[in-house]
């Protein structure tokens, strides 16, 4: 058994942050939560340390951030959103990038599935989101 650091794993919105995390082996992400994200600098400042509580809960000092880069590969609005947003935390933490185009989309899909109403529980996709994006990276890396 290869046993590797925990990884949280963020599908950071302007409302809401998805979190899951991995297992020791990197074989499974799970849902981690969901942190309310409120406007201004002082929301953005309480939405990160929510990260760090989790990161601290999960015993990790590495943050997977899913970047929706557009369609061509640049980053938008929202994927520099989400580099700017986490820049704090960069240091103290070993933070890493991936793509995440679509992640949302397949978690409505995967929800869908499931018949989980999550149409009245956008939280519900965002970690299903976030446990997407950790997924793909854990696949990818193992």
């Amino acid at each position: 058994m290869d046993i590797k650091e925990r990884i949280l794993g963020l599908d950071i919105g302007t409302k809401r942050i998805g979190a899951a995390i991995c297992d020791p082996m990197w074989i499974i992400s799970s849902e981690a939560g969901l942190i309310e994200r409120k406007k201004g600098p002082e929301g953005d400042r309480l939405a990160l340390l929510e990260i760090e509580k989790l990161c601290d809960k999960y015993n990790t000092k590495t943050i997977l951030i899913g970047v929706p880069y557009n369609m061509d590969g640049t980053l938008g609005p929202q994927a520099k959103n989400c580099i700017d947003f986490i820049k704090p935390l960069d240091g103290k933490y070993k933070i890493l990038y991936h793509d995440e185009r679509l992640s949302s989309f397949e978690a409505e899909e995967i929800l869908k599935k499931e018949g989980k109403k999550y149409t009245k529980n956008k939280g519900l996709v965002d970690i299903k989101s976030a446990c997407l994006i950790l997924q793909d990276y854990i696949n990818e890396k193992r």
